[in-house]
């Protein structure tokens, strides 16, 4: 758990380093959001490698080795001189991420029986909750009093008492046999398929979206994606086993997991940027402002651990579904003058709808599993959750772009002569401008670039709640492959696992 809780900080606490890495290194958003995309996007390829690693070099070594590559990751990211460097070391983080998480999930659940795996994925997700809740507050004063490069020190402490206690207690190698042979050849293909749709998805914006490049990219990612799902079918050890997704229940799990994974992951990269850029707020609050969340989260989680041993999966999933979007909804309603207070709240009931989605929805889909087949479930359904986040925080920031420049030019087309409104605001300026000593030639210029950031400003905070909107649709619509977990259930007529 130590070592999970590490890989989730990491994940989370960039978040709020996000507008001062724009500012450190002359980027926009579309470009300082491969801080998280990068991470997420190689966490999404390397969950596949997890049951390998665990095959290869047994728990404990591949727990020391990954850690190993995640310090590596950490270093390049502190003593990198150029935006490309942070971000190689984000995706060294992520990779490292990306095993480790399915390689706990599976582990703890393992040390369970049936009947008490519920209980055991609330634990799992409390663990996970507490990096969420401290990481961006945490980061938030790390920024503030040393700068933006410390704040990816500080998951350190933590994997290094997680590196510890794991070549203490976790178990070795089991097998002595030779170490399974790995597909490169396949898992070359995935990465090429993320990184191109994920790069075609980002920068689709910039270069034009049927320009050649990104047109090249989508067709490049669609045959590498084709020929990977091909060798997959035809593989004896895949990286990612289809024949899971024929279990009805498993099958039912992983389309929520995946939309869980989109709404989830944006959401994070979401609130702590747009509360920034719109409501002015400081790193630190921006971090302050999930802790309450936090709490409460961790408070909820074993409880409603226990429910999901006892109430059908598929109601305590769509109740989360519903409260995470609810919150979002809300969200999609704030603007400059909302209060610290009112976003907290509003954050308090999205994650209280997580809190009862994680240990619901895991135990449902892996008591559908075999114990051979639980180290491949976990690491698929953590893939397509971490694949839905990848898609999630790619597919808000280009929304959320594109959204702004249609508000950019709506309220460009309503400043007319006619306007009275925003001519007396022009007077007014004027005024304060000639009141501070400018000269008589500027008075006019100087309003109108007031004028321009005024309806700058208020287009950026209603693309951001064009966001939160879109993250709340697509829960709503997860309730229907979620009411499906209990068709599922009651199709395997309540077999036990």
């Amino acid at each position: 758990m130590a070592g999970a809780i590490a890989m989730v900080l990491s994940s989370t606490i960039a978040n709020v380093a996000v507008p001062t890495v724009m500012g450190a290194f002359g980027v926009g958003q579309d470009q300082a959001q491969w801080l998280a995309t990068g991470f997420v996007a190689m966490m999404v390829a390397s969950q596949l490698l997890s049951a390998w690693f665990v095959r290869a070099f047994g728990v404990r070594g591949a727990f020391v080795m990954i850690n190993c590559i995640f310090f590596a990751g950490t270093a390049l990211i502190f003593l990198g001189t150029s935006f490309e460097i942070v971000v190689l070391g984000r995706v060294l983080q992520g990779f490292s991420a990306g095993v480790i998480m399915p390689m706990v999930m599976a582990l703890t659940v393992s040390q369970f029986p049936p009947h008490r795996r519920g209980m055991a994925m609330a634990i799992y997700g409390t663990g996970i909750q507490i990096a969420p809740m401290i990481g961006p507050m945490i980061g938030g004063i790390v920024i503030d009093a040393l700068g933006w490069r410390a704040v990816f020190l500080v998951p350190i402490p933590v994997c290094v008492v997680g590196l510890l206690l794991g070549i203490a207690y976790l178990p070795g190698r089991e097998e002595q046999s030779l170490p399974p042979k790995f597909g490169w050849s396949s898992y070359s293909l995935l990465v090429a398929t993320l990184a191109s749709l994920l790069f075609a998805g980002a920068n689709g914006q910039n270069y034009g979206w049927s320009s050649d490049a990104i047109l090249m990219l989508v067709l490049m990612g669609l045959s590498t994606g084709g020929a990977f799902v091909w060798l997959q079918l035809r593989s004896e050890t895949p990286l990612l086993d289809f024949s899971l997704f024929r279990i009805p229940q498993f099958a039912s799990a992983v389309i929520v997991a995946f939309v869980f994974g989109f709404g989830n992951f944006a959401a994070n990269y979401l609130v702590p940027v747009s509360v920034q850029q719109v409501q002015g707020m400081t790193p630190f609050l921006s971090g302050l402002l999930l802790v309450p969340a936090g709490v409460i989260v961790i408070l909820a989680t074993p409880i409603f651990g226990r429910l999901a041993d006892v109430f059908p999966a598929h109601l305590l999933v769509m109740l989360g579904l519903f409260l995470f979007a609810l919150g979002n909804y809300f969200l999609s309603q704030t603007d400059a003058n909302t209060t610290f207070l009112a976003i907290s709240w509003l954050i308090i009931v999205a994650r209280f709808g997580m809190a009862i989605i994680i240990p619901s929805l895991d135990s449902s889909a892996l008591r559908a599993l075999s114990p051979e087949q639980l180290h491949r479930g976990s690491g698929t359904i953590n893939f397509i959750r971490q694949l839905g986040g990848a898609c999630g925080v790619t597919a808000l920031v280009v929304f959320i772009e594109r959204r702004t420049q249609f508000h950019i030019d709506a309220m460009a087309a309503t400043q007319t002569a006619g306007n009275w409104t925003s001519l007396e605001l022009l007077a007014k300026v004027q005024t304060l401008l000639a009141q501070a000593g400018v000269s008589e030639n500027l008075l006019g210029a100087g309003a109108l670039r007031y004028l321009g950031k005024m309806i700058e400003a208020q287009a950026n905070a209603r693309g951001f709640n064009d966001g939160f909107l879109v993250i709340a649709i697509v829960f709503v619509l997860a309730v229907i492959p979620a009411w499906n977990l209990d068709k599922a259930r009651r199709s395997r007529g309540n077999q036990p696992a």
